[in-house]
């Protein structure tokens, strides 16, 4: 699965993407939140408040409590305004 990273996020973790395979147990996206957390320091401070966390699976914006089985995309990034 490649997760792309927007903003802040990508900042403090320090790439704009990766590739990962979440174990079986990593069903949802606020559950690939927790499991990136202790990755490193930066996915930590990136994922330390997941309320201010917005997501895209397969470029759909999406709650995180949406699954991610057969995603091949997922984007976290900080909420968005407009103007």
């Amino acid at each position: 699965m490649k997760l792309l990273y927007f903003a802040w996020v990508r900042e403090r973790i320090g790439v704009a993407e990766e590739d990962v395979t979440p174990p079986a147990g990593v069903a949802t996206v606020a559950d690939l939140v927790a499991w990136l957390a202790p990755r490193s320091a930066g996915h930590g401070a990136a994922f330390a408040d997941p309320a201010r966390l917005r997501a895209a699976v397969d470029q759909a914006f999406v709650p995180l409590d949406t699954p991610i089985a057969g995603a091949r995309e997922v984007a976290i990034f900080p909420p968005v305004t407009g103007g």
